[in-house]
């Protein structure tokens, strides 16, 4: 069956939905990064004027300003690029059922059964990207193809704003002449074992010997290989079909070493309140805790450890992760950094009613987890910052009251 799908990439995105914010910045290099001074200095987005002056995602923002003394910078806003994701796939939805995100700002759209209503799948993903620029402000670029590979790759291939079709008439023409680092799934390793064995380019990869690229790299060989030849046939997955849920986490760099147990309680305390929130969004408990812990010396140790009843209450993932914290280094040890996951997680057994007070109910635990509620509850009306547990208000250490971590 002739398949017909789209790519849609968004164009620098978390730098163009602060631009909306702040469309003085518009005509100036600008990008978004955390604080220096809480040690968060690294480089999130930039706009396609800081781009041209060799600024790249993930560089320190002093490396950055190097580059680019007259840099503009924004602090990141998580709450509100998962704001934008949302609307931008309500968008893809009006087109088809088969949406399936690969990241924040990337999705994947199989319009094959939408083709007799939409048009063709140019025409698609051009009306996409008008209504997304006029009702958002924000701009993607599409590729369309009649795999995921190459609708991907497509959507790199031009951009800013703009549409590339990649057709089984035209993907040697398109593609066999770039880089075979420019493949999709062709990391930087795999590109320097394939360069040493004279494959440097994508049309390189595709007539390579099969059995040769398999003892190179084994199954990842033939993979990139069919890849390279237009060959793949994955489906894009409903929403509903997408993998469950692994694992819920939250983890930073503090913006001060840990020195005692106090802070080492502040710390978890916050992250363990932002997993357990997760927790109860997502109707999932856990039924173990695990803590990645990094020392002043960038030493780092992972703990982790199974719970006597799975939970989504704060308190008991940071009484747990506590004594994970503290087992992974000497008293007196200088603590950078601390994560705190919620692993083997399971599906909630039965929904909540939400109170402050339940007097037929004399068990604490139920009695915790309805407290907890009722604070989601507050902060969906109110604003996370409008209630927090005393222990973290006030703290010097970066731990604060948005839910602003990555799971």
């Amino acid at each position: 069956m002739n398949r017909t799908i789209l790519h849609c990439d968004m164009n620098a995105f978390f730098a163009s939905v602060e631009l909306l914010d702040y469309p003085e910045l518009k005509n100036v290099p600008m990008v978004v990064c955390g604080d220096p001074k809480n040690r968060h200095g690294i480089i999130l987005a930039k706009n396609e004027i800081a781009k041209k002056y060799g600024v790249k995602t993930a560089e320190t923002l002093m490396q950055a300003k190097k580059k680019c003394p007259g840099l503009m910078t924004v602090p990141p806003n998580h709450e509100k690029y998962t704001k934008y994701s949302h609307l931008i796939n309500d968008i893809y939805y009006r087109y088809t059922d088969m949406v399936e995100p690969f990241s924040i700002d990337e999705s994947w759209l199989d319009v094959t059964g939408s083709l007799k209503l939409f048009g063709t799948g140019r025409q698609i993903a051009d009306t996409i990207r008008e209504h997304i620029k006029m009702e958002l402000g924000l701009t993607l670029s599409v590729g369309v193809s009649f795999n995921k590979i190459f609708a991907k790759m497509g959507s790199e291939y031009k951009k800013p704003d703009a549409t590339t079709e990649i057709t089984k008439d035209n993907y040697k023409e398109l593609l066999w002449g770039l880089p075979a680092a420019d493949m999709f799934f062709v990391g930087r390793v795999t590109a320097d074992k394939l360069k040493k064995t004279g494959i440097n380019t994508i049309g390189d990869l595709a007539n390579s010997n099969v059995k040769r690229l398999v003892k190179l790299l084994g199954k990842q060989g033939e993979m990139i290989h069919n890849y390279a030849n237009g060959i793949d046939d994955s489906p894009v997955r409903y929403i509903s079909d997408r993998p469950s849920m692994k694992s819920v986490g939250n983890g930073i760099t503090f913006a001060r070493n840990l020195v005692n147990e106090d802070d080492i309680i502040t710390a978890v305390t916050g992250l363990s309140d932002t997993v357990a929130s997760r927790l109860r969004r997502y109707k999932l408990k856990a039924c173990g805790v695990k803590t990645d812990t990094k020392d002043s010396y960038f030493k780092s140790v992972s703990r982790q450890m199974q719970l006597p009843t799975s939970t989504n209450i704060s308190k008991e993932i940071s009484d747990a992760a506590v004594r994970l914290v503290k087992a992974s280094f000497p008293p007196g040890t200088e603590i950078r950094l601390i994560t705190v996951t919620a692993i083997n997680l399971e599906a909630e057994d039965e929904a909540v009613q939400l109170s402050f007070f339940d007097d037929d109910d004399p068990a604490s635990r139920k009695n915790d987890e309805k407290l907890e509620r009722t604070i989601d509850v507050i902060r969906e009306k109110f604003g996370k910052e409008s209630i927090a547990y005393a222990q973290i208000i006030g703290n010097d250490i970066g731990i604060n009251t948005k839910d602003s971590g990555k799971e």
